[in-house]
């Protein structure tokens, strides 16, 4: 019995005591994770979010919101991004994540395409990967335990996926899986030009969908996951460095709260027994873990049922089609 049981049963009356219950087990976790710290990188008029300036203005959003909502989570780094700010400058937005509570993880070092490279070079990504976080981590008495593949691409061939896996546990590391995607990235590439243009009510009006897809997506994976294990597992919600959500962390954390997730570390969620599903799923695609999960345990769902970001999105900016 939890804690909380513990409580319920101590100080509640009968009627009270199986509310409480029903609550303790409907408890619902999620994981927050960053790619590509110290900043993502996104195609945009004068690169603006590279400068170091704005890398450090993300970085202190996030954080911020992070310890007002007493979130766990874990950044994951590109080595040549703290290169490209500056070794002081991105070594320093990655010394405050560990220095104010938080972990660092390895995103390799050029955030290369598994499905594009050669075994050595992927060696090479995860070895090189590690160049800035290794002694950060060490200040605090830790070392890396978790990489993500970038794209999420974890081997488009059967060679490649299993070289990798073995690769990776030969020095340490479990692969940081992630169950939930809102796909920021696109809604933050199309930000950031609203920003250049100082186009105000485009991006409010992207802002406010942005957060309604993301609350959709939440609801979507939970769905997912009752269908392939008849119940809620533990979330890990893919999220990026950049402006969109360093403009709008706090909300994305408050819909979490309304939605009564408990915010864990990335080893206490993947500690769930889902975590252990055997990966020997070969694919060249991102998929999220559930899409995964439903493949390796030959469990049918419906991909069509997932929302997709609204279209305007990705049109903006664009001009018409000629006749």
């Amino acid at each position: 019995m939890n804690i909380l049981k513990h409580l319920c049963v101590a100080i509640l009356t009968p009627m009270a005591l199986m509310s409480c219950l029903a609550a303790a087990a409907k408890t619902r976790t999620v994981a927050l994770t960053f790619d590509d710290l110290p900043v993502a990188a996104t195609k945009g008029p004068a690169e603006t979010q590279k400068l170091p300036a704005e890398a450090q203005s993300v970085n202190r959003a996030l954080l911020d919101a992070l310890k007002k909502h007493h979130a766990s989570a874990i950044g994951f780094v590109n080595e040549k991004t703290v290169e490209e700010l500056g070794s002081d400058n991105g070594k320093r937005i990655l010394e405050q994540w560990v220095r104010e509570g938080f972990d660092l993880g390895n995103h390799t070092f050029s955030h290369a395409d598994l499905n594009n490279i050669t075994l050595e070079q992927f060696k090479q990504e995860v070895v090189t990967g590690e160049d800035s976080i290794l002694s950060i981590l060490a200040e605090v008495g830790k070392t890396p335990r978790f990489l993500r593949f970038p794209f999420n691409h974890t081997g488009d061939t059967k060679e490649k996926h299993d070289f990798a896996a073995a690769f990776l546990k030969q020095r340490g590391y479990e692969v940081a899986a992630c169950t939930i995607d809102s796909e920021d990235y696109l809604f933050n590439a199309t930000y950031i030009q609203m920003l250049a243009k100082k186009d105000d009510s485009a991006a409010f009006k992207l802002r406010a969908a942005y957060l309604a897809y993301t609350a959709v997506e939440i609801e979507y994976y939970a769905s997912l996951h009752q269908k392939i294990f008849g119940r809620e597992i533990p979330q890990v919600m893919l999220l990026h460095a950049n402006r969109l959500n360093a403009d709008v962390i706090d909300k994305i954390l408050v819909i979490f709260e309304k939605k009564q997730y408990r915010f864990v570390s990335l080893e206490a969620a993947q500690s769930d027994p889902a975590y252990r599903v055997p990966d020997t799923f070969v694919t060249k695609f991102g998929l999220m873990w559930g899409y995964r999960w439903a493949k390796e345990l030959d469990i049918k769902v419906d991909g069509s049922l997932e929302s997709e970001p609204p279209a305007w999105i990705a049109q903006y900016g664009k001009e018409p089609a000629k006749r």
